[in-house]
């Protein structure tokens, strides 16, 4: 691994060989692509579960008197409809409706929220914010200090539910519980949501605590066939689950509506936000291009980039993601 050490690393770089790990330079993260193979990791999770290292992620907490405001006015969703402990997809957007990036809302407090953003985008997210912020706001990049790990399939309630006495049934899809005790370990985040479309949790604890956890929940979840998985599965199930990727499916050129995740613009709330009039007009009128999937009946995967022709040789898009599916 020594070519990736000048690589940023989450705090389980150090176990990665230990676990079998092939890893790869991605977006400047040495990151795990795969430990028993993809497809393999990929059936795990649609048949029992299995467990991400995602401490890339960015993580940025908004305080302050004005914060919801301040967020309302930042986001295409609406967070004034949000409860304490509830989570909420959105996106970011410039002026002209591109995205400056896709992310899920945590309402911790009535004045406090958790932005959990793509890794790629953390100094771009982090100075786009502070560049729209008022004095009753206060913006922090905590990424150093959280970890997050994703425990995902049919079973990880299971096997989550062995190391807490809280009842985890209880806690709804985009809900979370905070300052849960997980054996020993303490003051975790837990929160209902995922990027596999299978029912799952993701984990969000200090970063000294990562490893610990990790080590804890592949020793308890082994005899319920959880399993270490790496980017190769996390991509392959989140494409199978029509779930988009930011750089691919969302971009600066690629507009929430353009994506299909228009659900996420609200352009009737009260406050009016960034992005606002280009989106309104989107919903109003239809986007020019929309993203759409296809299927290849032939052999061969379409990949990021290629062209896609009419059968009379005229060009008419282009992929965004493409992949073999397993399943």
């Amino acid at each position: 691994m020594s070519q990736l050490s000048t690589l940023h690393h989450t705090p389980l770089f150090q176990l990665y060989q230990q676990y079998g790990a092939r890893v790869v330079d991605f977006g400047g993260w040495a990151l795990p692509l795969q430990f028993t193979g993809i497809v393999e990791e990929h059936e795990t999770v649609r048949q029992h579960a299995g467990l991400f290292d995602v401490s890339h992620m960015g993580e940025i907490l908004i305080e302050g008197k004005n914060a919801e405001s301040f967020l309302n006015h930042l986001i295409t969703n609406d967070i004034t409809t949000l409860q304490v402990n509830q989570a909420q997809y959105t996106a970011m957007c410039y002026e002209n409706g591109g995205t400056v990036d896709d992310l899920i809302v945590y309402k911790l407090e009535d004045d406090t929220f958790l932005l959990v953003i793509n890794a790629a985008n953390i100094d771009k997210d982090f100075t786009w914010i502070k560049q729209q912020t008022n004095r009753n706001v206060t913006v922090r990049n905590i990424s150093n200090d959280v970890g997050q790990l994703a425990i995902q399939g049919p079973k990880a309630l299971d096997i989550l539910q062995q190391l807490t006495d809280l009842d985890l049934a209880k806690i709804d899809p985009f809900r979370f519980v905070q300052h849960v005790q997980l054996d020993e370990i303490t003051n975790i985040l837990v929160s209902r949501t995922g990027y596999t479309g299978e029912d799952g949790f993701e984990l969000y604890v200090a970063t000294d605590q990562v490893a610990p956890l990790w080590q804890k929940l592949l020793a308890m979840g082994k005899e319920d066939g959880l399993k270490a998985c790496g980017l190769g599965a996390r991509d392959t199930l989140r494409l199978e689950a029509c779930l988009a990727l930011y750089g691919q499916d969302l971009s600066a050129e690629i507009s929430p509506v353009e994506a299909g995740i228009g659900f996420t613009v609200k352009t009737n709330k009260k406050d009016a936000f960034i992005g606002k009039d280009a989106l309104l007009r989107e919903k109003t009128n239809g986007p020019n291009r929309k993203l759409v999937g296809i299927e290849v009946v032939d052999r061969g995967i379409p990949r990021h980039g290629y062209n896609v022709y009419r059968p009379s040789d005229e060009e008419i898009g282009y992929i965004t993601s493409g992949t073999y599916s397993p399943l």
